[in-house]
């Protein structure tokens, strides 16, 4: 097991949080998996925003609680899987789902409630916990394996 690095990080607007999440764009190659965290209505979808933003697509970011999935083409051709496991009480069918997409090397995780497949997920995944701090602000926490530490560089 390698060892678990943590960078901090405020944000005091949804716009901030989505220039965050642009950033870290930017140093993504694909086959990344990002396990996002945080109450209802904590970001979790505007992270999501400035992510797919930073990967060149156009696509509109949306919750995709009720889909399940929503994938998202970014420029360099790279797809971005976004999945939200809120509304199910245990994977099933989309575990499957999931366990494929984590394979290709062509895309990029990104999984919101994500404790009902915890089982499938990479051991080398970046979690991403986000804490409300005030009416706009959130703290921003990255957990992440030293083999991920070109996300940060």
């Amino acid at each position: 097991m390698s060892t678990k690095m943590t960078l901090q990080v405020n944000s005091d607007s949804s716009e901030q949080t989505e220039q965050i999440a642009e950033n870290l764009a930017r140093h993504l190659k694909g086959g990344e998996v990002i396990e996002l965290t945080s109450d209802l209505g904590g970001g979790k979808t505007t992270f999501t925003r400035g992510l797919v933003r930073g990967l060149g697509s156009k696509d509109r970011v949306s919750s995709p609680t009720f889909k399940i999935c929503n994938v998202y083409k970014a420029s360099n051709g790279v797809n971005v899987y976004h999945y939200d496991f809120y509304r199910l009480g245990e994977a099933a069918l989309t575990e499957h789902e999931l366990a494929e997409a984590l394979d290709d090397d062509k895309s990029i995780i990104v999984i919101e409630w994500a404790d009902v497949v915890k089982n499938v997920l990479p051991q080398d995944h970046l979690a991403v916990q986000i804490n409300l701090t005030g009416d706009s602000a959130r703290q921003i926490t990255f957990n992440y394996p030293a083999n991920l530490a070109y996300l940060f560089a």
